[in-house]
């Protein structure tokens, strides 16, 4: 009995602990939830709060004509607050607002329906109604639906605003517009001039809700963000269009690891186009890293650099281009290094000129070491007065300091090395500046990429053309390595690209890759130069890294790229045109009207009016007039093929014809019915998408 009473004051003081806990806990909730309720819901709502920046809307960015690179489209996020609406409004528009947001974002009308009505029941002030993001048209569009349009005080709808980068044109100078990432890291113009981009950030208030989301508490302390500066870069857009076309091409048919391409304005140094490509490990090309002008394109540059070395040859003595040189049979010992020749058996005796344009390194590495092995610094000093031992000052953040060794690290081969390109490094964008300074009457141009920052109208800040050297050498230099320029390509290394209807001027440049401290026979080929020679509009030059075949040196693989882009730039170009004289006219008399046309058409009438009319070519279609005595004699107007007809002395009618036929764009200028004159010669290579001037009278 003692065993049984004990064990039931045991459970009876057990049940009497366990009643008075639940007590306490039934106590602390309605003390919590009631007579405390408020103090700690507003607790839990302070724990929750936040002031958070509100991002601002960065700013443009604009080619050389306006065009759109880059720029910030909004999307939004759509919420509701469904306790706004009143009773009426909600009951009248819940329906339809729910079959709208089915068609729109999928999940069917009851499921919105439920959702938005148990928000609402439940006093939820915040309910995301989509994760998608939805455009700014789409929103317009959502801001008439029932319960929206009321707004965000007399509806609830809430859309939260935030930026995306778009590029009109996709990925055209895509390294050049650059990127910038979440912890404000990138490369480009974003990165470089991010601090104008960005603009200034604002502040709002904002509440934590279920599922961690933030809401924003419009309180009237928010602070408003101010937009980013736009920048008007110096990149003409089908310029751009050109030198990548044209680049993707030749790397792709030489199998090559890289390419670049830099396009300059000769007097104001703008750079109207810039492109970089690699070969990934897909294959396929792309701009992953601004070669032309950042430290990881720094390369020996080879035989481009013989044009800095004949300046300080040509300033130092008095040598004329007619002097010659013994180069012997291709190979001469510089203490322990042999310099070689390209050709085999060498060139012999050669004058200055001819060793220029054949290119050959045993010639200006024997004048340069001959002339500065006493003085080597003078040389040094010839190169800095080109402004090729410092950075250039370029607008994009990266760029590569040149490499040219100090004399404390110099060997005997060093200087011999240097005079044809080895031994020293240069990006790009640093030889072609000093290209663009011949180019230019001597005067040294720094690069311009950005031409102005801007806020809607009105311009924060201008980037005008400024001078590293007013004159890099002397006036008799310049004319004689202008000469040297010109020869390279009518007669030298790269007579493959000479044209017949405007000058170019260049270098060729071939270089060994450098691998391991050691060199291969992988090269490193490129074409720096300007057009038209005799007076100069753009430079540029191409570079392109390991190509693969037989053909590797510098006139089979960089200069065709020139070519093709000079080419197109000066179909594109009109006022790089001179106007093509019709050289015979027909004699004006008895036939004035009848100069050229389609030849049954001008039969059909000439018939009509009994004058006497036969053709040398009686399969001609399209013909021109010539005076027979009194009668007209039909020529051939050749117009087949892929070539610019000769449209002169044609009606407006037939001239369009043909030439939009062949893919030509035509500018007309004037009133009439023929044509007098035509920009484009003809019988030339008719380019798809250029354009051709026309007069008519």
């Amino acid at each position: 009995m003692n065993i049984k009473k004990s064990i039931l004051l045991r459970v009876r003081i057990a049940f009497l602990f366990v009643l008075i806990f639940a007590i306490a806990i039934i106590y602390q909730i309605v003390n919590i939830q009631w007579i405390n309720g408020e103090k700690w819901k507003q607790m839990a709502e302070e724990i929750n709060l936040s002031y958070q920046e509100v991002k601002a809307t960065r700013g443009n960015i604009y080619s050389d004509n306006g065009s759109l690179l880059a720029t910030s489209l909004p999307f939004y996020r759509v919420a509701i607050d469904p306790t706004i609406a009143g009773d009426n409004i909600f009951r009248e528009g819940v329906d339809s607002l729910s079959y709208l947001l089915s068609k729109s974002f999928g999940q069917s009308a009851t499921y919105y329906k439920q959702k938005i009505k148990s928000a609402r029941q439940k006093g939820n002030q915040y309910l995301m109604l989509t994760r998608d993001l939805i455009g700014y048209q789409q929103k317009k569009e959502m801001e008439s639906w029932p319960i929206f349009r009321e707004g965000r005080l007399g509806g609830g709808v809430i859309f939260t605003k935030t930026d995306k980068r778009f590029r009109p044109f996709s990925n055209l100078a895509f390294r050049t517009i650059g990127f910038l990432n979440e912890n404000d890291y990138g490369a480009g113009l974003e990165y470089s001039f991010n601090d104008y981009l960005a603009g200034q950030n604002g502040k709002a208030l904002f509440q934590k809700i279920s599922g961690g989301s933030w809401r924003p508490l419009y309180d009237g302390t928010e602070v408003r963000p101010k937009d980013g500066y736009d920048i008007q870069t110096t990149i003409d857009i089908n310029l751009q269009d050109v030198a990548e076309s044209a680049l993707l091409s030749h790397l792709v048919q030489h199998d090559a690891d890289m390419g670049c391409v830099v396009v300059m304005e000769v007097a104001t140094g703008e750079i109207k186009a810039i492109s970089n490509l690699k070969k990934l490990s897909s294959g396929r090309y792309g701009e992953v890293y601004n070669y032309a002008v950042g430290s990881h394109g720094l390369r020996e540059p080879g035989s481009t650099m013989k044009l800095a070395s004949y300046i300080a040859l040509l300033e130092e003595r008095d040598l004329k281009l007619s002097d010659s040189i013994k180069t012997g049979d291709g190979e001469l010992k510089f203490y322990k290094e042999t310099v070689r020749d390209h050709k085999p058996g060498g060139y012999g005796t050669i004058s200055l000129q001819e060793a220029f344009e054949k290119s050959s390194n045993i010639a200006i590495a024997k004048l340069i070491d001959e002339t500065f092995r006493e003085n080597p610094q003078r040389f040094l000093d010839y190169l800095k007065t080109m402004g090729l031992t410092e950075p250039l000052g370029f607008q994009m953040i990266g760029e590569g300091k040149p490499k040219v060794p100090p004399l404390n690290q110099w060997s005997g081969i060093t200087l011999p090395w240097m005079a044809y390109g080895y031994g020293l490094e240069f990006t790009p964008l640093q030889i072609l500046t000093l290209y663009n300074a011949v180019a230019n009457n001597g005067k040294m141009i720094r690069p311009l990429l950005v031409k102005s920052i801007r806020q809607v109208d009105r311009e924060i800040n201008t980037y005008k053309t400024s001078v590293i050297s007013d004159q890099i050498c002397s006036k008799e230099t310049l004319k004689k390595v202008r000469t040297l320029l010109e020869g390279v390509v009518e007669r030298g290394t790269a007579s493959n690209i000479n044209n017949a209807n405007y000058k170019v001027a260049g270098k060729t440049g071939t270089a060994q890759s450098l691998k391991n401290g050691r060199y291969v026979r992988q090269y490193y080929t490129s074409f720096a130069g300007y057009f038209p020679a005799d007076n100069p509009k753009y430079s540029a030059i191409v570079v392109m890294d390991n190509p693969k075949g037989y053909r590797q040196y510098g006139s089979d693989v960089a200069a065709p790229v020139f070519k093709e882009i000079a080419d197109k730039i000066y179909a594109l170009d009109l006022k790089m045109h001179d106007k093509y004289a019709l050289e015979e006219q027909p004699e004006m008399g008895i036939f004035p009207v009848v100069q050229a046309g389609k030849k049954d058409e001008l039969s059909l009438m000439l018939n009509f009016l009994g004058i006497s009319n036969h053709s040398e070519v009686d399969e001609a279609e399209w013909v021109r007039a010539d005076i027979d005595k009194n009668s007209i004699e039909w020529k051939l107007n050749e117009a087949e093929g892929n070539v610019v007809p000769n449209v002169q002395g044609m009606t407006l009618r037939d001239a369009l014809y043909l030439l939009e036929n062949k893919g030509l764009q035509v500018v007309i200028k004037g009133d009439g019915g023929r044509v007098i004159t035509q920009s484009q010669l003809p019988g030339t290579k008719a380019l798809k998408g250029s354009t051709i001037k026309i007069e008519v009278s």
